[in-house]
C-alpha cells in the first residue's frame, strides 16, 4: 500500500459578500476583518500539524486564508483553479434568494440527474468534482505520505463530502459549511478516507 498523503481541506474565512448573502462563486470578495481574525485563530490551533506543502484556489479569498495559516509553518501557497469555487452563472453578485427556483427544480431530480444537472450556466457537481479529484488524487500521488494545507470553498467542500460517501445530499444541504470548516482526509491517490471534520454542520436523514 502506497504512504497516504493527508490534506486538511478548508473552507476560506467570512468575506464581505458572506454577510450579505451574496452569491460569490467565481467572483472575489475580501475577507472581513472578522474573517481575518478567525483564521489567524486557527492557525494557532493548527500550528502544531506538520504542513509540509499548501494549497489553495486561485480566488482571493481562500488564496488570502491559506497564506494567513501557511506564514506559521513558513511555506508558499500554490494557486490553482482545480480548487475554485462552483461556477454559479448568471447568478453570480446576486442575492442568495434568486436561486430558489433553481434548487426547486433540483429538488425533484434523482440523485443521478442532480450530480449532472446544470442550467443557466451554474457548474454541475460532476464537473466539479472533476477537477476537484484530479487535483487530490495528483497531489497524493505526487507527495505521499506529506501533510497538506488546502484552502477552498463551502460548495467545493460540502459535495466533496457528499461524492465521498461521507455524506448525503440530505444530511448536508445548502450553506451546513461554516466558514473555516475543515475536513481531514488521507488518499493513496485512489481511495480516499475522511478522518475528522469540524465545522460541517450534518442533520438527521
Amino acid at each position: 500500500m502506497h504512504k497516504l498523503a493527508t490534506f486538511y481541506f478548508l473552507r476560506h474565512g467570512e468575506t464581505e459578500y458572506n454577510i450579505k448573502h451574496i452569491i460569490q462563486g467565481q467572483v472575489d470578495s475580501p475577507l472581513t476583518a472578522e474573517g481575518v481574525e478567525d483564521i489567524k485563530k486557527l492557525a494557532i490551533k493548527f500550528r502544531d500539524i506538520k504542513f509540509d506543502l499548501a494549497f489553495s484556489s486561485d480566488l482571493l479569498r481562500a488564496k488570502r486564508t491559506a497564506e494567513i495559516i501557511a506564514l506559521e509553518h513558513k511555506l508558499a501557497v500554490e494557486t490553482t483553479k482545480l480548487l475554485r469555487e462552483r461556477s454559479f452563472g448568471k447568478y453570480e453578485e446576486q442575492h442568495n434568494s434568486v436561486l430558489q427556483a433553481y434548487y426547486k427544480l433540483f429538488e425533484h431530480l434523482s440523485d443521478e440527474e442532480k450530480f449532472t444537472f446544470s442550467k443557466d450556466d451554474v457548474e454541475s457537481d460532476e464537473k466539479l468534482m472533476a477537477r476537484v479529484i484530479t487535483f487530490l488524487r495528483e497531489t497524493a500521488i505526487a507527495y505521499p505520505g506529506k501533510t497538506i494545507l488546502v484552502a477552498s470553498h463551502g460548495t467545493v467542500l460540502r459535495v466533496l463530502l457528499v461524492h465521498l460517501g461521507h455524506a448525503t445530499r440530505k444530511t448536508l444541504p445548502s450553506r451546513s459549511i461554516d466558514n473555516l470548516a475543515w475536513a481531514k482526509i488521507e488518499s493513496d491517490g485512489v481511495d480516499f478516507f475522511v478522518k475528522e471534520t469540524e465545522g460541517v454542520r450534518f442533520t438527521k436523514e
